[in-house]
C-alpha cells in the first residue's frame, strides 16, 4: 500500500511571546482530503509525538472539505491527539513525506535530527519530499549521507518574506525561508503573495502558502499513481 507521512508541529506559541500558533489546519486537512480521494493512506508524526495544537487564525479559512476532515474521528485521533513520535516511524513504509505549516514549525522542524533522518531515508529509497508554506523549514537543513543539502541545486518555494510582513510576523520568526534556502544552494521562487503556487523539481514538491496545498497534493498524487 502506498502511504504518505504527514509532519505536524507541537509548538503552541510564537517563541518569546504568549501569542498562540500551531498547525495551519487546512495545510493538513486539505492534503488529507486529496489523498483520501486518491485512495492513498496517511500517517501523522510530530517532533514530540502526541498532541498537535491548531493555529487559531487558520480556523477563519475553513470550508466544508476542511471541516469534514477536521471532524473525522480518525483525523482527530491520529492527526491531532496522538500523532506518532519519530522513533515510531519506519521510513521504508512511506513513498513520501509531507511537511505541513503554521508558524510553529519554524521552531521545531528545522533542526530535528530524527525527522531529518526520516526524510533522508525516504529520499534515499527514491521517495518524494513535499511541503507547503512554512513546512519548507523541515527540508531546509536536511543533508544526504555526503553532507550535501537535499535542496541544493533544486527549485523550491515556501512562505515568503512579503507574506511574513503581511502576516505581521517578519520580526517574530527566527529566519526567512528564502534566505536559508539560498544559503543552502536552492533556487527559491515565488509568485504574488497569497497566490496558489506549487513547484516540482524531480522528487521535491513544494508550495508557497496555505492556498497551495491542493496543488502540492495533486502533483504528488500524479507521481504516486504513475
Amino acid at each position: 500500500m502506498t502511504k504518505v507521512l504527514i509532519v505536524e508541529t507541537n509548538v503552541q506559541v510564537y517563541h518569546g511571546t504568549t501569542d498562540p500558533t500551531g498547525l495551519w489546519l487546512g495545510e493538513s486537512s486539505e492534503f488529507v482530503d486529496e489523498m483520501q480521494r486518491a485512495g492513498i493512506a496517511c500517517d501523522y508524526v510530530s517532533p514530540r509525538g502526541g498532541f498537535v495544537p491548531l493555529d487559531p487564525r487558520s480556523m477563519r479559512y475553513t470550508d466544508d472539505a476542511i471541516m469534514a476532515v477536521y471532524q473525522d474521528p480518525d483525523f482527530i485521533e491520529r492527526g491531532l491527539r496522538n500523532t506518532l513520535k519519530p522513533a515510531d516511524v519506519n521510513p521504508a513504509d512511506y513513498a513520501a513525506i509531507y511537511y505541513t505549516g503554521g508558524h510553529g514549525v519554524m521552531w521545531d522542524f528545522p533542526d530535528n535530527p530524527e525527522l531529518q533522518a526520516i526524510a533522508r531515508a525516504i529520499d534515499a529509497h527514491q521517495g518524494y519530499l513535499a511541503s507547503v508554506c512554512h513546512g519548507i523549514a523541515g527540508l531546509l537543513n536536511v543533508q544526504d549521507a555526503q553532507g550535501r543539502y537535499l535542496i541544493a541545486g533544486k527549485t523550491i518555494t515556501g512562505f515568503t518574506a512579503t507574506e511574513e510582513r503581511l502576516a505581521g510576523k517578519r520580526k517574530v520568526v527566527p529566519f526567512l525561508n528564502r534566505d536559508v534556502a539560498r544559503q543552502h544552494g536552492a533556487h527559491f521562487q515565488q509568485k504574488r503573495f497569497y497566490t496558489d503556487y506549487a513547484v516540482q523539481d524531480g522528487r521535491l514538491i513544494t508550495g508557497q502558502n496555505p492556498f497551495s496545498v491542493r496543488s502540492v497534493a495533486r502533483k504528488l498524487i500524479k507521481e504516486l499513481k504513475n
